[in-house]
C-alpha cells in the first residue's frame, strides 16, 4: 500500500486517470456516510445529502469534461487558423500602412535630394532611389500575399491569376489556371482556403519541386468546390502525418480542409511530379445553390 502511493506522489497521473481517481473518492466517501446513516443512524441526515450532492455533481463534471474532449483537437485546430489569420492582416496592415508609407516618404527625400546633389554624387544617388524603390515593391507584395485584399473584390479566379503572375513571371514555370464555371457567391472562408492551399503550393513548387510546368483548375460542382493542382517536379513521399513530419506545408492545407470539412489527396513519387486534389463541400444552404449553376461556354 505505502508503496503503491509513494509510486502515486512519484510519478503523478495525467489528468484523466486524476479525475477519476478523485471521482472514486468522493463516490467511496458518500457511499461510506450512506451505509454509515443506515447502519448506525449516527450521522446527520443534512451530511449525507451533501456528500451524494458531491458525488452527483462530480459526476456531471467527469461526463461533461469527457463530451469535451472529443472535440477539443478541431476546435483548437480552427482556432490556430482563425489567430493566423488575423495575424497576416495585421502585418499586411503594418506593412502596408506604417513600412510602407515610410519607405515613400524616404524615397521622395531622396529624390528631393538627387536633384540639389552635385554631379558627381548623382550615380550613388539614383542607386539609392532605385533600392528604396524595389524595397518599396517587395513590401507591398509581401503585404498583398499575407492579405490578398483582392478576394472580396474581384473574386478568387481573378485573385490566383494575378498571384500566379506576380509569384511567376520570372520563373522557368509554364503555368495555366482553368475555370469553365462561374466561381461567384464561393463563400469567403473557402475562397481563403482554396487561395492559401495554391499559395503553398505554387512556393513548394519554387523552393523545391524545380516543376517546368503547373497547371490549377478550379471547377464548381453540385458536392462542393474542387481544387486540382499539379507539376511536373522533382516530387516526393507524401508524409501520413505531416505535422510531425516536418511538412508544415502539408499540414497546413490539411488543416484548413479539414476546417471546412472537406477532403485533401495529395499523389506524388520522386521523379514523378505531384498532383493535389482539394473538394470543398458547400454548407447545406448553398448545395442546392450551387447545383443550380449553368456551365460558361
Amino acid at each position: 500500500m505505502y508503496a503503491s502511493l509513494k509510486s502515486f506522489a512519484t510519478w503523478p497521473p495525467s489528468r484523466k486517470k486524476a479525475r477519476q481517481f478523485t471521482l472514486l473518492l468522493c463516490t467511496l466517501s458518500a457511499l461510506g456516510c450512506l451505509l454509515a446513516y443506515c447502519m448506525t443512524r449516527q450521522l446527520p441526515l443534512v451530511l449525507v445529502l451533501v456528500n451524494l450532492a458531491a458525488m452527483i455533481c462530480v459526476w456531471i463534471q467527469y461526463l461533461r469534461s469527457g463530451k469535451s474532449i472529443k472535440f477539443q483537437p478541431q476546435e483548437l485546430a480552427d482556432r490556430l487558423l482563425e489567430v493566423q489569420e488575423n495575424e497576416r492582416h495585421r502585418l499586411s496592415r503594418e506593412l502596408h500602412d506604417d513600412i510602407g508609407q515610410l519607405l515613400t516618404a524616404a524615397k521622395l527625400q531622396s529624390e528631393w535630394l538627387k536633384r540639389r546633389l552635385p554631379d558627381d554624387l548623382q550615380g550613388q544617388c539614383s542607386v539609392l532611389c532605385e533600392i528604396l524603390e524595389e524595397t518599396l515593391t517587395k513590401v507591398r507584395d509581401v503585404s498583398a500575399i499575407l492579405n490578398p485584399r483582392q478576394l472580396a473584390s474581384l473574386g478568387l479566379e481573378a485573385s490566383l491569376r494575378a498571384h500566379m503572375l506576380k509569384t511567376l513571371a520570372n520563373t522557368p514555370v509554364h503555368w495555366s489556371l482553368e475555370c469553365k464555371q462561374r466561381l461567384a457567391g464561393i463563400p469567403e472562408e473557402m475562397a481563403v482556403a482554396a487561395f492559401r492551399i495554391t499559395q503553398e503550393a505554387i512556393t513548394n513548387i519554387l523552393r523545391h519541386a524545380q516543376a517546368q510546368n503547373l497547371l490549377v483548375q478550379l471547377q464548381r460542382l453540385p458536392q462542393g468546390l474542387t481544387l486540382f493542382i499539379s507539376d511536373d517536379g522533382q516530387g516526393f513521399f507524401p508524409a501520413a502525418n505531416p505535422g510531425q513530419e516536418g511538412q508544415r506545408g502539408m499540414a497546413g492545407m490539411s488543416e484548413r480542409i479539414d476546417q471546412l470539412g472537406g477532403t485533401l489527396t495529395v499523389t506524388s513519387e520522386p521523379g514523378k511530379g505531384t498532383q493535389i486534389e482539394a473538394l470543398f463541400p458547400w454548407a447545406p444552404r448553398a448545395r442546392e445553390r450551387a447545383s443550380t449553376n449553368k456551365v460558361l461556354h
